[in-house]
Order: structure tokens, then C-alpha cells, then sequence
């Protein structure tokens, strides 16, 4: 009787481990998705006024969103893979991801940088940073809420690729910083060279990301590198 009750614990607490599990990987799909669909808008949206605005600054940050979303369509490859099994190392199409989002990153380094040396020849000035203010003021706040989101859930599933996405989330998260700082200084003294300035921070993050992208590929794993602690 008592070890049929221990045999009857034993399966019940492996049951609720088992289903706790899939809720937590059911969330962590949704946080990917979110992401997704959060990085279209904010891509889209940035690169129509950073063009039609003239401020690089914040095109640079909208096609940077672009290309997060390459890395998140990895990851978001890598939660559908832990239904099945622990994945929490990289396949083909992962690595893959890495290596695409990391060429991205380092064309956009290039970009930025040249758009900045462009800027300065010609002269050429925002005509306003107010849509900067919105949407790094937007993104600060979704960005610390999906970080926040990703890293609990990493921490309970134990899975070091999702605490290493909440960490590069957390990248993002400066990133706008960068952003709202540059479009504010602008719209408050009107010095064009704040936005080249804020241009160059954006290009030093896209490197760096670009760098850690390809480390991850190299390594074929996702112990995180992105500025922050995974523990």
C-alpha cells in the first residue's frame, strides 16, 4: 500500500514536472513571437521617418530591428525544437541564423558609419527627432518587459539559450536608450552632430552584436555574450 502510494507521488509530481515544463516552453514561444511582431512594427516604423526625416540615427535603429528578427526566427526555430527535446544547442538552421544575422550586423556597422561621414561632408541635418523620442520611449518599455519575461522563463526551463536571448534583449533595451538620448539632445539644441553621434552608438552596437553572432555559430552554442550577466 505505501509504495504503491510513493509510486502513485512519484508519477503525479513527474506528470506536473512534465506539464509544468510545456507551459513554460508554450510562453517562451510567445515572448518569440511577440518579439517578432514587436520588430516588424518598430522596423517599419522607424525606417519610414528615419528616411523621410533624415535622421540616421533612427534608421539605423529600425533596420537594426530587421535584423534581430533573423535572430529571433532562430530562436524561435530553437522553442519549437524544445517541444520535442532539451535543443538547447544550435542546429543547421540556427547556426545558420547566426551567421546571417551576424553578416547583417556588420554590413549595417558599415552603413551607419558611412552615412555619418556622408553627414558631415554634406551638412546634412534632421528635420526633426521627435518620432525617436517615441519610439525609443516605446521600446524601453516593451524591451524591459520581454527581457524581464524571457530571463524568468529561462531561468525555470534551466535553458541557457533563452537566458542568453533575454540578455540580448537586453542589448536592445540600451539600444533605445542610445536612441532617446540622441533624438532629445537634438530636439533640444538643434546640433546636428548630436545625431551622427547617436548614429555611431547604434554602429558600435550592431558590431558588437554582429561579433557575438558569429562567436554563437563558431561555438554552436548560445552561452550569452551579450553584455550581460546569464545568471
Amino acid at each position: 500500500m505505501i509504495l504503491n502510494k510513493l509510486c502513485g507521488w512519484v508519477f503525479e509530481s513527474e506528470k506536473s514536472r512534465v506539464m509544468q515544463r510545456k507551459k513554460l516552453i508554450q510562453l517562451a514561444l510567445i515572448l518569440t513571437i511577440v518579439t517578432l511582431i514587436y520588430n516588424l512594427v518598430e522596423g517599419l516604423v522607424s525606417v519610414f521617418f528615419g528616411i523621410s526625416d533624415d535622421t540616421l540615427v533612427l534608421l539605423g535603429f529600425g533596420v537594426d530591428s530587421f535584423v534581430e528578427m533573423i535572430s529571433a526566427f532562430g530562436i524561435l526555430h530553437m522553442v519549437l525544437r524544445m517541444r520535442k527535446s532539451q535543443a538547447d544547442t544550435p542546429d543547421i538552421f540556427e547556426k545558420n541564423a547566426l551567421r546571417i544575422t551576424g553578416t547583417a550586423f556588420y554590413l549595417l556597422t558599415l552603413g551607419l558609419i558611412a552615412g555619418v561621414a556622408v553627414n558631415f561632408y554634406t551638412g546634412e541635418e534632421p528635420e526633426t527627432t521627435a518620432v525617436g523620442i517615441i519610439v525609443s520611449s516605446v521600446s524601453i518599455l516593451t524591451m524591459w518587459f520581454l527581457m524581464r519575461a524571457k530571463l524568468n522563463v529561462g531561468r525555470k526551463l534551466n535553458s541557457a539559450a533563452i537566458i542568453a536571448d533575454a540578455n540580448c534583449t537586453k542589448t536592445c533595451f540600451y539600444l533605445s536608450f542610445v536612441l532617446l538620448a540622441s533624438s532629445l539632445l537634438y530636439e533640444l539644441t538643434g546640433i546636428g552632430w548630436v545625431d551622427n553621434l547617436g548614429s555611431l552608438g547604434i554602429a558600435w552596437f550592431a558590431f558588437t552584436e554582429g561579433r557575438e553572432a558569429f562567436e554563437k555559430a563558431r561555438k554552436g552554442n548560445f552561452t550569452c555574450a551579450c553584455h550581460g550577466d546569464c545568471h
